[in-house]
């Protein structure tokens, strides 16, 4: 069995990297490097062994012991991934971890311990202090002060004496919105847009932490100092400019800022006909990569060189397309879907629209506007001709394995297609999104978790993801964590409806009915006519024992259901929470046969614990294709 070369506690150094096992701390030039445990973990045992093959047997004996062989092998990956996006590493010419295929890693960088260089210093002949004059002995104690502090830059000295701020690679980086200069606010779309490519863009390189652009639109026109606004956000630096568009001319002028100083460190204008603006975005995309001196893989240059001229009207289309989906409620969705078949009608090769159309289509479903057996064929169709046109699209990926796994229950194929999208895009949050339930639908809790984290980074302040953290620690039966969670969102946006919601459950599982029902009634009043949220007041009011209104108000949905599309699946939990067990069980078949986006959930979900026993409910499991 190796031995570690290393002492347990010591501080190990390699680049620019200092690990910490004892604080379980990653940091570069003093600045903290998020990762997560497993991923540390893997990181300790590569770097503890430097130069040495470290099998992936070992690995599963030592971190993964509990997992099965798929799952290890899934989750190791991801750890990898994982672990080369924070050291800006890549697979293809690595500078750290270098992978031999199917058999293990090794650490290849130097790594070295303050204690290792101390003992490498040759010994000095004894000397007596009384024979040295006092003041020599003070001279050499305070220059030997100063060169420990140089040397292990304690308390960044040696950075604020010599301008470390100034010499730092980053990392990390945030689009702002782009100002529209148009003089047209109706055209502001255009420049939401705009800010979105460039995002989409640069969020391809595997060395760089993109931003969001859901985080990143909260500043929009706002009047706060950039060094703030970096804070916020956890970023190295910031990109920000304008867009003009006038005729079929577009003039677009951006500045790259590094965020802590708030120092300029380049600045560019580009102008072209409109029909070459997705040539315009690439080219500022790799200007910035130069500035910031971040190395393109081919496959990464590649990506963000793929642009082509476009028709203007086809792509006008499309951003209107996006601005509408962006509201995520039923009217924008379907307006969403005109505009992109819009565009695909006059382009059938433009992959974007088709990207939006299963986006759209997948959003209907998941969210109870209309049954999913009525959109995600079609959201599976968009998604797959996306892929015929480019098969290295994460966007497509992304969408086909989501309905893989809501629509066909193709679990396995649908894990592969989200982690194929991961790596294409690694900073493509929906993906990282998805991943992590379907990772957690399949009782991986602690995956998700990370996964989940994983993705608030790369989007801080978006409600959507705050809120999912909340909900996948409520899955996993973490219901305190749950909470604590909650009202961390709260503090993001206190007018999401979904917090409000996954709070509420977490209440409920906890006993805490008043609390859950104060929850659910602030949820029902941001979404009053929500298609879910009428279900779920019936749930609140049955949760603290008004079993008259919960009737009512069940009564009236079940009634509705005969004219229109009712959600089945809160209908079930209504049902369980009123004692009716042969109803709940009706509205799950029910929920399979039209396939409810919520029905996916089922096998992890807390609510339906005491049912699991029932042997129709194990049949409905097993018609699902999860494995038993």
């Amino acid at each position: 069995m190796p031995v570690s070369v290393q002492s347990p506690t010591a501080q190990l150094r390699f680049g620019k990297f200092q690990l910490d096992p004892a604080s379980g701390e990653l940091h570069q030039n003093g600045h903290k490097i998020p990762l997560t445990p497993k991923a540390f973990e893997l990181l300790r045992a590569l770097v503890e062994r430097p130069g040495q093959v470290v099998t992936r047997e070992e690995l599963r004996a030592k971190l993964w012991a509990a997992h099965t062989f798929v799952e290890f092998d899934d989750s190791l990956n991801h750890a990898v991934k994982r672990l080369r996006l924070a050291l800006g590493d890549s697979a293809e010419n690595p500078q750290f971890i270098e992978t031999l295929p199917r058999y293990g890693y090794r650490f290849i960088a130097e790594v070295e311990t303050p204690h290792a260089a101390e003992q490498a210093k040759p010994a000095l002949p004894a000397l007596s202090l009384r024979s040295v004059p006092r003041k020599v002995v003070l001279g050499a104690a305070l220059l030997a002060l100063l060169a420990a502090l140089f040397v292990f830059d304690v308390g960044g000295w040696r950075s604020h004496l010599f301008g470390r701020a100034s010499s730092l690679p980053i990392r990390s980086l945030a689009v702002l919105p782009l100002s529209n200069l148009s003089g047209d606010p109706q055209q502001d779309y255009f420049a939401d847009g705009m800010t979105d490519a460039l995002i989409t863009d640069l969020a391809k390189v595997r060395a760089l932490k993109v931003i969001s652009r859901t985080s990143v639109m909260q500043f929009k026109d706002a009047k706060r100092p950039l060094p703030e606004i970096a804070r916020a956000l956890g970023v190295d630096a910031i990109l920000e400019g304008s867009v003009q568009r006038s005729g079929e001319h577009v003039r677009i002028t951006v500045q790259l800022i590094r965020a802590p100083t708030d120092t300029h460190l380049w600045a560019a204008s580009y102008e072209r006909d409109t029909r070459d603006v997705l040539t315009m975005q690439a080219e500022i995309a790799q200007a910035v990569a130069r500035e910031i001196k971040v190395t393109l893989a081919p496959a990464e240059a590649q990506s963000v060189t793929a642009a082509r001229p476009i028709d203007p009207y086809v792509y006008e289309l499309y951003l209107k397309g996006r601005y509408e989906s962006d509201t995520l409620m039923r009217e924008g969705l379907t307006r969403s879907l005109e505009y992109f078949q819009q565009a695909i009608n006059l382009d059938p090769t433009f992959t974007p629209a088709y990207c939006g159309i299963a986006d759209s289509y997948t959003t209907l479903g998941i969210d109870g506007f209309v049954a999913g057996t009525e959109v995600y064929p079609k959201a599976k169709a968009a998604a797959l001709r996306a892929l015929q046109l480019d098969p290295n699209l994460a966007e497509a990926h992304a969408s086909l394995g989501f309905v893989l796994f809501n629509y066909d229950h193709d679990y396995e194929d649908a894990i592969r297609e989200l982690a194929i999208a991961t790596r294409l895009n690694p900073n493509f949050v929906p993906a990282h999104l998805w991943y992590s339930f379907s990772l957690l639908w399949l009782g991986r809790s602690n995956e998700a978790m990370e996964e989940i984290e994983f993705a608030r980074q790369l989007d801080p302040l978006s409600a959507r993801i705050n809120a999912n953290v909340v909900h996948v620690y409520f899955l996993a039966r973490q219901y305190d964590q749950a909470i604590e969670e909650g009202h961390k969102a709260l503090k993001v946006d206190p007018n999401y409806p979904w917090t409000h919601f996954f709070l509420a459950r977490a209440y409920l599982q906890k006993g805490m009915a008043q609390e859950a029902f104060a929850e659910f009634q602030k949820r029902i009043s941001l979404q009053p006519n929500f298609p879910k949220a009428k279900a779920d007041i019936a749930l609140a009011y049955a949760a603290i024992g008004d079993r008259t209104t919960a009737l009512k108000i069940y009564e009236h949905l079940k009634e509705q259901s005969k004219h229109e599309y009712v959600t089945p699946y809160p209908m079930a939990r209504v049902c369980l929470h009123l004692g009716r067990k042969e109803e709940a069980l009706a509205w799950l078949q029910k929920g399979l046969a039209v396939n409810d986006g919520d029905m996916i959930q089922i096998k992890v979900d807390p609510d339906y614990d005491s049912f699991r026993s029932d042997p129709r409910f194990q049949d409905l499991l097993r018609r699902m294709n999860f494995p038993q």
